[in-house]
């Protein structure tokens, strides 16, 4: 992903503010709240999803279907919803956008649902390392034992982690 930047900035209605919410509580739960400001603003960027910046902060990405925070927003607000654990060895490897494989994967959470964005932690200091999109629910992820379990689509050090505002 090329160097991101930023076209427009606004702050957003009342209306898009509770759609975001709303969706945002369906991904994470009550863990939300924690994401709630009087200033959320909706900054246009050439990306497949909307970024929305809390108090000045990137710290929300929103497609149609989805809200969910960005790896920031996870570092900054912790939450324990929808929580893949990677073994210390896979994160040379999911730093630099690999997509998360089972052999790497050491605990799931059962809210994890096939489709839907989740958080990939290291397994020591529970670091939010990467967002991706879930290609098998998480009771079936602990089931398999080799194959592709989720598809990356934002981490550490990419365009959106090092975007400047």
């Amino acid at each position: 992903m090329a160097a991101l930047t930023v076209k427009k900035r606004h702050t957003i209605r009342k209306d898009e503010l509770t759609e975001l919410f709303t969706l945002l509580e369906k991904e994470i739960g009550p863990s939300a709240a924690k994401f709630r400001s009087d200033r959320v603003e909706m900054a246009e960027i050439d990306s497949p999803f909307n970024l929305y910046l809390v108090d000045k902060k990137p710290l929300l990405i929103k497609t149609d279907e989805w809200a969910f925070p960005t790896v920031r927003g996870a570092i900054e607000r912790p939450f324990p919803e929808r929580t893949i654990v990677v073994d210390m060895g896979a994160i040379p490897y999911i730093v630099k956008g690999a997509d998360v494989m089972r052999p790497g994967i050491v605990s799931v959470t059962p809210d994890v649902r096939k489709g839907s964005p989740a958080l990939i932690v290291d397994e020591r200091h529970k670091k939010a390392l990467a967002v991706v999109i879930a290609l098998v629910d998480g009771p079936a992820i602990c089931g398999e034992t080799k194959g592709k379990m989720a598809k990356t689509i934002h981490h550490v050090g990419d365009a959106l982690w090092t975007l400047e505002l």
